[in-house]
């Protein structure tokens, strides 16, 4: 079995304006994008995975962040001198303003000076600022897994393409080098005929068990909460201040999907891409025996070969990326891995596969890239929302113990039980509902 290793692998609106127009100077007089012109962002959601989204985008030339927003006094204010520390000079002679720094995500998107924000909260607070930030015109890169349920899912498709907005998902395998070219050998044929799919990704969400715990003041609670369901504080949910840990709140229905949604939002995300069902899905999730071990499902597709959520791709042989078996080899790919039986597949010249699949500079760049070219990303929101969908259907089939059918052509069940149908959407707390697109 040939394998190359990571090294040789991984690449790296005014609120009120006509929502095909950038708000910023970005644009020059004939329409085409600024090449000298900063993007302006804002930042909702400051914890460990925008910490690194805030330093990326702080080292860009093209861009300038001007707001952050989080329910937590201390992560706000170190985003906030993050970003000061690096435009102090700026600041000094005049050419930036100091960054502002916001607990309520609606004030942030309500500045007309802000392009385009990056969301990366718990999944539960995905959708209400997404939604709001297309209608307000803005661009949007919102981490992964995109959406807490399925109808969630289709109205960000629908709400981008009504605003016509740039939408990134934050599924970044899809940015590297070796999970795109494993989807390239596959959908080539270089492996024969596709029989089987394995993906190695945790299982369903449970109930949120917590104890509860006394809290320091300086975090807003109730907007932490917001749209699900009110309960006492406990530091799993949000650790306090600046950490460099990823907070376990994904492990429980309330406010994720659990291993499913989480690390199912990549490898899901790449075995779609290798089977060409980025705008399709399965139409049948099939549970294990006994559900309770969240493993075996079955995902079936109208196309043929099946998904099956395994952490062996073969009796005894472990894996923890995402397995393609065909009738003539087998390609294994992971992060900063790639490996193939017979080894001859993996070194098949790039000149002999005719199909060609995008191939993006890196997954930040690759948004910003096209802010300004105003073309679709290489995680394009409907790509994530039915990658995200793929992981929501699993959960249900786990959490019902029931054979879940599903048309993704109308984007809803067939013939469902109520204890599927009931998963279709959730219901949300108070003033948290979601927007009207």
């Amino acid at each position: 079995m040939a394998r190359l290793n990571r090294r040789g692998f991984v690449g790296t609106a005014a609120a009120l304006s006509v929502p095909t127009l950038i708000t910023s100077a970005i644009r020059a007089q004939d329409g085409k994008p600024a090449p000298s012109a900063r993007l302006r962002l804002g930042f909702i959601g400051t914890g460990k995975m925008n910490g690194g989204h805030l330093g990326y985008f702080l080292g860009q030339p093209d861009v300038l962040v001007v707001a952050v927003c989080d329910v937590d006094t201390r992560r706000r204010d170190d985003a906030k001198n993050r970003v000061d520390r690096k435009y102090a000079e700026e600041v000094k002679s005049g050419k930036a303003k100091g960054c502002a720094a916001y607990v309520d995500f609606r004030e942030l998107i309500a500045r007309p000076d802000i392009d385009a924000v990056v969301i990366a909260t718990p999944d539960h607070w995905h959708t209400i600022p997404a939604i709001e930030a297309l209608k307000a015109g803005k661009d949007v890169y919102c981490e992964k897994p995109l959406t807490l349920t399925l109808r969630e899912a289709k109205l960000l498709i629908d709400a981008t393409r009504k605003y016509d907005r740039v939408f990134q998902v934050g599924s970044q395998q899809r940015s590297s080098a070796e999970f795109r070219v494993a989807c390239e050998l596959v959908r080539n044929g270089r492996i024969g005929k596709l029989q089987t799919v394995y993906a190695n990704v945790g299982g369903p969400s449970v109930p949120c068990d917590l104890a509860e715990e006394p809290m320091e003041a300086g975090l807003d609670w109730e907007r932490w909460v917001g749209p699900a369901p009110m309960r006492p504080y406990n530091s799993v949910l949000s650790p306090r201040g600046v950490h460099n840990h990823y907070p376990n709140w994904r492990s429980y229905r309330e406010y994720s999907g659990g291993g499913m949604t989480d690390f199912g939002a990549h490898h899901f995300d790449i075995a779609q891409w290798g089977l060409g069902m980025d705008m399709s899905g399965p139409v049948e999730i099939i549970p294990p025996t006994d559900p309770k071990v969240g493993r075996g499902a079955k995902f079936v597709y109208a196309s043929g070969a099946p998904l099956i959520h395994a952490p062996e791709y073969a009796p005894g042989k472990k894996f923890n990326g995402v397995a393609f078996i065909g009738s003539e080899g087998t390609v294994l790919v992971d992060r900063g891995f790639l490996a193939s039986t017979p080894d001859g597949i993996i070194k098949t010249p790039e000149s002999e596969l005719k199909l060609k699949l995008y191939k993006s500079v890196g997954h930040q760049r690759d948004w910003l890239d096209c802010v300004k070219s105003r073309k679709r990303p290489i995680c394009d929101v409907e790509i994530g929302a039915r990658s995200v969908a793929v992981c929501h259907l699993g959960n249900i089939a786990y959490w019902t113990g029931e054979t879940v059918r599903w048309n993704p052509q109308t984007w809803s069940f067939v013939d469902p039980s109520p204890a599927v149908a009931k998963w279709y959407d959730r219901e949300r707390r108070g003033e948290w509902q979601l927007p009207q697109i």
